[in-house]
């Protein structure tokens, strides 16, 4: 055994004292009545504490706090002690409670505490919410439309909201008047900035560049405008572009025709003597009537499109030559049960197939209704695929779905198609004739342009009727569109300009 230590034995003794003390004075505050009153001091601490007893309002404190100078443990425990007295009633006093344990750890208690609160009532927690977060805590603050850490180069008038109200489309875009092209930035600083040619050419030469880029590739042209705002000021302003835009035969209006070009089979069109009489003149003679050409039908209409040669051209219906139109058609066909089986359900069949309708700028159109998809379709929708598989040939090819292939031809109405509509409207109509499913035949299909989508423009062909025409009889029967949908458009980038 090893010798004890004196110091150590004097530590424990006092330990124990102020140990015992403080029991001491716990029982004695637990056992009193009043409890204002201030708890009965140890006598190990009388020492210290009668010198300032003369005083009473020294006292106030701890009467107030009878345990400060208890351990902090046992303030938890009074805490628990009183909680756990107050057992709860109500579901909202049970839910309070599981959420109090949930907080605290005690993950089976919070749980058992909810499926009692849910028991007692099913709207428990909605209750709590309206308690402790009522919507007056969260008013909603209005968002900021134009935030400040937007990006300058985006058309944003977030950096204007503290000059006014945002700015429309027209009046950002006449705030590019002014502005030149800005050569980029050295690559080294303090050296000279690299070579900007474009930057020194005059505005006139700059007109003369981009109308040549809009007529061989007009999406390209549309595109300039990202480069810089100078660009982009020039591309939806200068009207002298956007008039040989229209006016030509490239992607506008030029290209359109108002009267037939060919026959159904595609040759050339044989005039037909018989036209409108005038019934007014005496001597019954036939007076024709002559449409007015393209050229001035375009110069009549630009009032109508608020003398802008770029909404005509946005906004005015013409067919487009760069891709295609395609019908999805699909519907649900009831199919018979099997007579060698007893069953519940009779089958039925989803039916799809496709209309094809590709234009040619001469006036053709091809039209046809397969049943493969459009990737397998669209790049063969050729005239010289067409004259290929004609009658059946070649059908060891990937092209022979063109053997279903019907050649035709089409125009847009005009005001003598719509005699009440004006100049304006009487343009949204759409005639087509194809040959039918023999010679005796013709189709005659009556489609209205449109447009779907936000920004895109004609690029919708509904059905306005679907008829068959015979030769032979000068019988019309009428289609049924009742699976029918509208035509899409789709570009197809084999088909380059559609020339």
């Amino acid at each position: 055994m090893e010798e004890t230590n004196p110091e150590l034995e004097a530590f424990r003794r006092q330990w124990r004292e102020e140990v015992s003390a403080k029991a001491g004075s716990s029982k004695s505050t637990e056992s009193t009545k009043a409890p204002r009153r201030p708890p009965p001091i140890p006598r190990s601490s009388t020492g210290k504490l009668s010198q300032g007893h003369d005083g009473q309002e020294d006292h106030v404190e701890p009467q107030e706090f009878p345990g400060l100078d208890a351990p902090r443990r046992r303030e938890s425990d009074v805490a628990e002690s009183s909680k756990s007295s107050k057992e709860p009633q109500s579901a909202l006093e049970h839910y309070e409670k599981a959420v109090e344990r949930e907080n605290q750890g005690s993950l089976g208690d919070s749980l058992s505490l909810y499926r009692k609160a849910f028991r007692m009532d099913h709207k428990v927690d909605q209750k709590y919410k309206s308690k402790h977060f009522p919507p007056s805590a969260f008013a909603s603050k209005p968002s900021n439309p134009n935030p400040s850490n937007a990006s300058p180069t985006v058309p944003n008038t977030a950096h204007d909201s503290l000059d006014g109200p945002p700015q429309s489309m027209k009046e950002l875009i006449a705030g590019f008047s002014g502005l030149s092209i800005e050569p980029a930035p050295p690559i080294i600083e303090n050296t000279p900035p690299p070579p900007c040619p474009i930057a020194k050419l005059p505005n006139e030469i700059m007109v003369s560049m981009l109308t040549e880029l809009a007529i061989l590739d007009f999406a390209s042209f549309v595109r300039v405008a990202q480069v810089c705002k100078s660009l982009a000021y020039i591309v939806l302003t200068e009207e002298q572009i956007w008039k040989r835009i229209c006016v030509g035969s490239e992607v506008g209006f030029g290209a359109m025709h108002y009267q037939w070009q060919r026959e159904v089979l595609g040759g050339p069109l044989i005039e037909d003597p018989l036209d409108f009489q005038n019934d007014s003149e005496e001597d019954e003679a036939t007076v024709p009537i002559v449409p007015p050409s393209k050229e001035l039908v375009t110069e009549t209409l630009l009032d109508s499109y608020s003398s802008s040669w770029q909404q005509m051209f946005r906004h005015r219906p013409r067919i487009r030559f760069n891709g295609c139109y395609i019908s999805t058609v699909n519907y649900i066909r009831p199919g018979q049960a099997s007579a060698n089986q007893v069953t519940w359900n009779s089958p039925v069949h989803i039916v799809t197939y496709y209309r094809y309708l590709r234009f040619f700028r001469d006036g053709t159109v091809i039209s046809l209704l397969s049943t493969d998809e459009p990737a397998d379709v669209v790049h063969h929708l050729t005239k010289e695929l067409q004259d290929t598989h004609r009658e059946g040939g070649a059908l060891y090819l990937p092209s022979a779905v063109m053997q279903n292939s019907l050649r035709g031809r089409w125009r847009l109405s005009t005001v003598l198609d719509n005699p009440e509509a004006s100049l304006k409207d009487s343009e949204s109509d759409l005639f087509v004739e194809t040959e039918g499913a023999n010679a005796k035949y013709m189709y005659r299909m009556k489609l209205a342009l449109r447009n779907a989508g936000k920004g895109a423009r004609n690029n919708k062909l509904v059905w306005q009727g679907f008829w068959n025409y015979n030769l032979l009889t000068d019988d019309t029967g009428v289609f049924t569109l009742r699976n029918d949908k509208a035509f899409f458009f789709s570009r197809v980038k084999s088909y380059g300009t559609g020339s």
